[in-house]
C-alpha cells in the first residue's frame, strides 16, 4: 500500500511493478490483517530507485516462549511481525520510476507451525523496489487485480465465452452484465481456478491464472455464488466457523463477529440458517468471503431475493469495501444496481461487447439531444426547428414533445429556448436527454439479436 491506497500485489519470488509520482509517500506490506509493516515515509525523485526490504521484525535467535508471545501479541498489535527499511541495495540508474517487489510473508497458522518446527523465521524476507513515475489509474495493467487476455472457454460444440479481454483495477467495482447464457457465470468459476479456460491467459491477484497456482489464488479471492450454499440445519455462527476452519483460519471469532457486524446479522448468530429468510441467507453469503479478507471478491448476483432495504445494505457494504481497497466484481441482472454501484462495466453475450465507464458508453452509442415539451404541438416542426442552426435533426415524441439532435446541448438550448418563445410557444421543459445503463445494455443486445436474424 502506497498513502493508504492499495496500489499492487506481489506473491512469493514474484516481482511487481508499482508507479508512483515524484515527492513523498508513505510505504507498508501487508499480507493479513495479522501481518503488516509499519508505514515508512520515502522521497520518490524521477529517474531514482527506492529500494525496501521486508523481513521479521526481531533477529534474535528462536526461543519458543518469545515467539509465542510475540505470535499472541501480534493478534492485538498488528505491526510485530514485519520490518521494513531501506535497502542499501537498490541502484539509481533507471531513467523512468518503476517498482517491484518479492513477498514470502506468513499466515500467522503458517508462522506457528514455523517456530514449532524450529524453522528460522527469518527465511520469510521481503525485497522491493520501488520507482516513480506517473501514477497509473485503476483499470490499468500497471495496477491492475485482473487481467484476461483472449479468454475462451468451449464445453464440447458449446462456447460459453470467446476472446474475452479486459483489465480490473484495485479498489475497483467492476460491473459484469450480460443475458441468462453470456458466460458471466462461467466466467467467474474460470477467474476462480473453479474451471480451466480452453485458451487464452489470465493474472489474478497478481498470479497466473493455471492449475499449480489454484491454491495460492484462492488463498487472495472469495466468491459468494448466487446460492450461498449454507447448512440449514447449522446457526449462523456454525457455518462461518465451519468455513473459517476450510479457509485454515483458527481462533477466528473475532473475525466471524466482523463480518457479521458489516452484513448487520450479529443479533441473528445464533439463529439456524434454515429459519432465515432468502434475503438473510445471502447476507450470511456475505459474510462468508468476508472471513478471509480477500483482495478480490467475485459477487454473483449478491441482491438476489432481497427487498430494497436489505439491497441498500448490500450496496453499503460494497461501497464500504471499495473504499478499503478490496476490488469487487459483481455480475448483476439489475441495471440500475450496476450504474449504481460499479466504476466500470463490461457487456458480454458470449463475445465481449464493450467494457467502459458509464458516461463514456452512452457518449459513444448515442448522439446527444435535447427533449422539448411544449402546451401545445408545433404547426410545422420541420420548417420551424430547420432555422434552428444549432437543432442537426429532429423527431416528434409525442403530441407537444420533440427530441432534437443536437451537438453540444449547452449551446443549443438557450438557443431553442429563445427561437420558441419569440415564436410565441409556451415552453414547459427543456433539457438534455439522458440515457441509462439499460438504454446502453438493450441498444448492444438488439444488435446482437439483429445480426442473428437471417
Amino acid at each position: 500500500m502506497i498513502d493508504g491506497s492499495v496500489v499492487g500485489s506481489i506473491s512469493n519470488e514474484r516481482t511487481v511493478e508499482i508507479p508512483v509520482e515524484p515527492g513523498s509517500h508513505a510505504l507498508r506490506v501487508e499480507s493479513t490483517r495479522y501481518l503488516l509493516s509499519p508505514e515508512v515515509s520515502f522521497e520518490a525523485i524521477a529517474g531514482q530507485v527506492v529500494g525496501f526490504s521486508c523481513h521479521p521484525r526481531s533477529g534474535s535467535p528462536i526461543i519458543f516462549t518469545r515467539w509465542l508471545i510475540w505470535l499472541l501479541a501480534s493478534l492485538v498489535k498488528h505491526d510485530l511481525w514485519i520490518g521494513l527499511q531501506l535497502d542499501d541495495a537498490s541502484s539509481a540508474s533507471h531513467g523512468v520510476m518503476s517498482a517491484s517487489a518479492r513477498r514470502s510473508m506468513p499466515r500467522p497458522e503458517v508462522e506457528a507451525s514455523r517456530i514449532q518446527s524450529g524453522l528460522d523465521a527469518r527465511s520469510a524476507s521481503v525485497r522491493a523496489e520501488t520507482i516513480t513515475s506517473v501514477p497509473a489509474r485503476p483499470g490499468t495493467k500497471a495496477q491492475s487485480a485482473l487481467v484476461v487476455s483472449d479468454l475462451t472457454k468451449r464445453f464440447g460444440d458449446r462456447t460459453a465465452f470467446s476472446d474475452v479481454s479486459f483489465d480490473v483495477g484495485y479498489g475497483e467495482v467492476f460491473g459484469f452484465l450480460g443475458p441468462n447464457g453470456a458466460g458471466k457465470t462461467t466466467m467467474v468459476r474460470t477467474l476462480g481456478t473453479l474451471i480451466t479456460p480452453t485458451s487464452g491467459s489470465a493474472t489474478v491477484a497478481g498470479i497466473p491464472l493455471s492449475a499449480e497456482n489454484g491454491v495460492e489464488i484462492r488463498q487472495r479471492i472469495a466468491i459468494m455464488p448466487e446460492s450461498p450454499g449454507l447448512y440449514l440445519r447449522l446457526t449462523v455462527t456454525e457455518n462461518l466457523e465451519y468455513f473459517a476452519g476450510l479457509y485454515g483460519l483458527h481462533h477466528a471469532e473475532t473475525r466471524i463477529s466482523d463480518a457479521l457486524g458489516a452484513v448487520n446479522l450479529g443479533d441473528r448468530a445464533s439463529d439456524l440458517c434454515g429459519a432465515l429468510s432468502k434475503g438473510l441467507r445471502q447476507r450470511v453469503g456475505l459474510a462468508r468471503t468476508l472471513l478471509s479478507d480477500p483482495a478480490i471478491m467475485f459477487l454473483d448476483e449478491p441482491t438476489s431475493g432481497l427487498d430494497p432495504v436489505a439491497s441498500l445494505e448490500v450496496h453499503n457494504l460494497i461501497i464500504g469495501l471499495r473504499q478499503q481497497g478490496v476490488t469487487i466484481f459483481l455480475t448483476t441482472h439489475r441495471l440500475d444496481e450496476a450504474e449504481k454501484l460499479c466504476d466500470r462495466v463490461a457487456i458480454l453475450n458470449t463475445t465481449l461487447r464493450t467494457v467502459g465507464r458509464t458516461a463514456e458508453l452512452r457518449e459513444q452509442l448515442f448522439k446527444r439531444s435535447l427533449v422539448v415539451n411544449v402546451l401545445a404541438p408545433l404547426s410545422d416542426p420541420d420548417q420551424f426547428f430547420a432555422r434552428v442552426p444549432t437543432v442537426e435533426d429532429w423527431r416528434s415524441d409525442g403530441p407537444g414533445s420533440y427530441v432534437l439532435t443536437v451537438s453540444d446541448p449547452k449551446v443549443a438550448a438557450p438557443e431553442v429556448t429563445r427561437s420558441l418563445v419569440a415564436a410565441g410557444v409556451d415552453v414547459l421543459s427543456i433539457g438534455e436527454a439522458k440515457h441509462s445503463l439499460e438504454d446502453v445494455y438493450l441498444e448492444l443486445i438488439a444488435e446482437d439479436v439483429g445480426a442473428r436474424q437471417p
